[in-house]
């Protein structure tokens, strides 16, 4: 899947969200973690168990409703291999859904390192003879900050198997501002990483315009929306930070282009944990998630008209 295929799933939906998923214990209503626990202890099966039901569950509530998911994959990887069991079943099963699948990993290597998580993550693992897909995620978020080793193997796998990836350039936690707005020569750090993703992803752009190598840019500063979107014309954005880090809905627009393309939005957490805002038990974490999802789609639909 390319941005292509995501832009046509944003188009369909008439919704430029990715919900974010991948719940803390704490995230998860205690009913389901008390079933697991009662069954396996208060163990990491447990806890993976009660982690794959709560998943299974939101993606089921959301299918229709949002076109694409982030799996944050630090969640899983906090479970051991029992957790990046249920991150491949988590994959697998929103693929079937027909969601988007962007693995939010911010996957960062050199050499070998680069050409393997690539292939675990987009690609294949080659066993003897055969080729074996791993996650199959259809995007995966990347750190561009080591330089050009560390995306072009997931370049590659993007334009041989018509996939995507976005990499950091401005992120919305407080402290980017530390590394990512130091000037460099006649510009700040963070465009000049945003020029650089557009330069490593010429001539991969697809039917909408915009080249396999997106960019994830902060939504809680929106005077930098709008120059980053004149300026980098052919490189679809991931706005990150909306919600509880500080992103206001009417600040996003400018991420996107006359037609309402070229974004998505994650919405950092907040349909994941609608079920605690609520301050219900969760058994209804379902219909509170749904309900936060259509929400805050309702609220972009008054700012932005998709084409």
């Amino acid at each position: 899947m390319s941005f292509d295929v995501l832009q046509d799933q944003i188009k369909a939906k008439k919704n430029p969200i990715a919900a974010i998923l991948g719940a803390g214990l704490d995230d998860i209503p205690s009913h389901i973690l008390k079933k697991h626990t009662a069954q396996y202890g208060e163990t990491l099966e447990a806890a993976a168990g009660a982690a794959l039901e709560f998943h299974l569950g939101l993606i089921d509530a959301l299918a229709d409703i949002v076109p694409a998911i982030a799996l944050s994959c630090a969640y899983f990887e906090a479970l051991g291999w029992r957790g990046m069991k249920v991150l491949e079943a988590l994959t697998a099963y929103a693929k079937e859904k027909g969601l988007f699948v962007i693995a939010d990993g911010n996957r960062e290597g050199i050499d070998g390192s680069a050409a393997a998580y690539s292939a675990a993550w987009l690609g294949e693992t080659e066993v003897g003879s055969s080729a074996c897909p791993v996650f199959s995620a259809d995007c995966v978020t990347l750190s561009g900050y080591m330089g050009s080793d560390a995306v072009k193997p997931f370049l590659k796998d993007c334009a041989q198997r018509n996939k995507c990836a976005f990499v950091l350039a401005r992120t919305p936690n407080p402290s980017s501002k530390e590394f990512q707005d130091l000037v460099s020569g006649d510009r700040q750090v963070y465009t000049a990483m945003g020029d650089l993703i557009q330069r490593w992803g010429r001539g991969t752009a697809g039917k909408y315009g915009y080249q396999a190598l997106g960019a994830v840019v902060g939504g809680t500063q929106p005077n930098l929306l709008k120059p980053l979107r004149r300026h980098l014309d052919k490189t679809f954005f991931l706005v990150s930070g909306l919600g509880a880090q500080g992103g206001v809905s009417a600040d996003v627009r400018w991420a996107f282009d006359e037609l309402g393309r070229g974004a998505m939005i994650s919405d950092s957490r907040s349909i994941l944990r609608a079920w605690s805002k609520a301050g219900g038990n969760g058994t209804d974490y379902q219909d509170a998630a749904r309900g936060a999802a259509e929400q805050l789609r309702d609220e972009l639909r008054r700012l932005i008209t998709i084409f």
